[in-house]
């Protein structure tokens, strides 16, 4: 019989086993999280639902002076101008303060947003699996087990064909200078590596947020595209200003990614947003 092949980051039933946990968060980065735990609830009020942490920081494999803070904010209704407002002045002040963290990424939703139908399989996933409780109620506890399969990858990463003319847009806009463009190859290489990953994340049968071992993964079933996923998966961590490296993002390897993965999963359903 052929050797079963255990894949990491799943469950002893072969769901996606959550991933992160305020244990692991590195000494030298608690003190950002103990200041989010006390200044979110001032900064929201009673619209906060719950509040949670994801990335590098809960992981336990975040770099000083080079990691993100990641959170992930749920408001009791749909949020306000003044709750993004809020957020983002928080954003600012923490990534002032603490010299550890390279800025604060926040993603803001109502939890009624969160739990709908539409986004079972995208935004209510991305909680239940990939982000750490820090403050309220656990919506984790309202949602499914997940299973690495054609549905979960369509949804979640299935929209890059509609993204890429907002990508073309963004370089476009850009400042001509390596400064200005490093940010975007961060961005774009790590979307575009977790994007190849989902595409062959049904067959790998596995979850992983490493860069390098989803390029790996990938590059398993795509071998002659390997070279192009592991570079992006290097600049997703150590990004350069190149410009032919956006180039060849929207010009290559985002548009035949994009239809290689609708050929294989589909498209992902429209958002309100």
């Amino acid at each position: 019989m052929p050797e079963t092949i255990r894949r990491p980051g799943l469950d002893p039933d072969g769901h996606i086993a959550r991933e992160g946990s305020l244990a692991r968060v590195p000494g030298v980065f608690r003190p950002v999280v103990a200041a989010v735990r006390d200044r979110l609830p001032d900064a929201l009020g009673g619209r906060l639902h719950s509040a949670y942490l994801y990335g590098s920081i809960p992981r336990g494999t975040a770099r000083v002076g080079r990691s993100d803070l990641d959170l992930f904010v749920v408001s009791r209704d749909e949020p306000t101008d003044g709750d993004r407002d809020a957020v983002r002045a928080l954003g600012v002040t923490l990534d002032r303060e603490f010299p550890q963290i390279d800025g604060v990424g926040t993603l803001l939703y109502g939890r009624d947003r969160l739990l709908s139908d539409v986004e079972r399989h995208d935004l209510a996933w991305f909680v239940a699996c990939l982000c750490t409780p820090l403050l309220g109620d656990d919506l984790a506890a309202r949602l499914p087990r997940y299973r690495p399969d054609s549905l979960l990858a369509r949804e979640t990463n299935g929209d890059l064909g509609r993204l890429l003319p907002r990508w073309r847009e963004r370089i476009a806009a850009a400042d001509d200078t390596e400064r200005a463009r490093r940010p975007l190859v961060r961005f774009m290489s790590r979307h575009l590596v977790r994007t190849g990953f989902t595409l062959v994340m049904p067959r790998w049968n596995g979850w992983t947020s490493d860069l390098r071992e989803m390029a790996g993964a990938f590059g398993g079933y795509y071998p002659r595209r390997a070279a192009q996923m592991a570079e992006a998966a290097a600049y997703g961590h150590e990004p350069v200003g190149d410009p032919e490296v956006l180039r060849s993002y929207v010009d290559d390897l985002g548009p035949w990614l994009a239809g290689e993965y609708a050929r294989v999963h589909g498209v992902k359903a429209p958002r309100p947003d």
